[in-house]
């Protein structure tokens, strides 16, 4: 089978727990050089340590996705050290989920600030460098609840649905310059995103809930290993997929 990962130089955002250190951890074993940026400094230069010393290639840069400059950093700095940008996965992510009527607006505005503002400010980190280059390619995470609402995840779906239309009017705008995008809708998997949840009801139902039918992140990281391996002129544009026994 060819392989269209090695070499690579990829940066994910959101590298310190769940799905981007597990992708993170499969890129750079398919041969990727991996740049991971993360607020969690520690988490991600104990990650880079130890997959240099596998023979890997791996850099941590702390990184807060809220903060624009933060992401032009974590990227111009990919770009200075290995010439170039192949990939800007987008995976930071929030999920405090919550019904309206508790008016957890602080949980609002955060998730607005992670799950939309952080995937624009890759966008805009990352495009630039790919315009010049003629080539790259931008993935985004979306979620199931990207798809579908459910009562007390009505912020977070439409911060899921919003990355769906920022992905879908990319991937038009960016044809000229031979550039790739991939939204991928993961269902259930085991991550901290429901650590983040602070009503102790639907923390607790959650948790139960995934604790019964997810799937591994390791799931997700090769997900993104199919969109990233396919030829440079097949474009996977999105992927939904969910543990087989998921309902939503």
């Amino acid at each position: 089978m060819s392989d269209n990962i090695a070499g690579k130089v990829i940066v994910i955002t959101g590298a310190s727990s769940g799905l981007g250190e597990a992708t993170a951890r499969h890129l750079a074993e398919r041969g990727a050089t991996v740049v991971m940026g993360a607020r969690r400094a520690d988490r991600i230069e104990a990650l880079a340590q130890e997959l240099n010393a596998a023979g890997h290639k791996a850099l941590a840069i702390a990184t807060d996705v809220t903060v624009a400059d933060q992401v032009k950093s974590l990227v111009d700095t990919a770009v200075r050290e290995f010439s170039r940008l192949d990939v800007m996965l987008n995976n930071a992510g929030l999920m405090p989920l919550a019904p309206l009527e508790r008016l957890r607006i602080d949980e609002w505005d955060r998730m607005i600030d992670v799950n939309i503002k952080g995937v624009l400010y890759g966008i805009a980190a990352a495009l630039p460098h790919m315009k010049t280059q003629k080539s790259g390619h931008i993935i985004n995470v979306s979620s199931v609840y990207g798809h579908v609402v459910d009562p007390g995840a009505a912020v977070y779906c439409a911060t899921k649905f919003a990355v769906r239309a920022l992905s879908e009017g990319l991937r038009k705008e960016v044809k000229p310059y031979n550039i790739r995008t991939t939204i991928i809708s993961p269902g259930a998997l085991k991550t901290e995103l429901h650590d983040h949840i602070s009503e102790k009801d639907i923390h607790d139902e959650t948790k139960a809930f995934v604790a019964e039918i997810a799937v591994p992140a390791a799931t997700f990281a090769r997900t993104v290993a199919f969109a990233v391996n396919e030829p440079d002129d097949v474009d996977i544009n999105e992927i939904l997929f969910r543990p087989t026994a998921q309902p939503v």
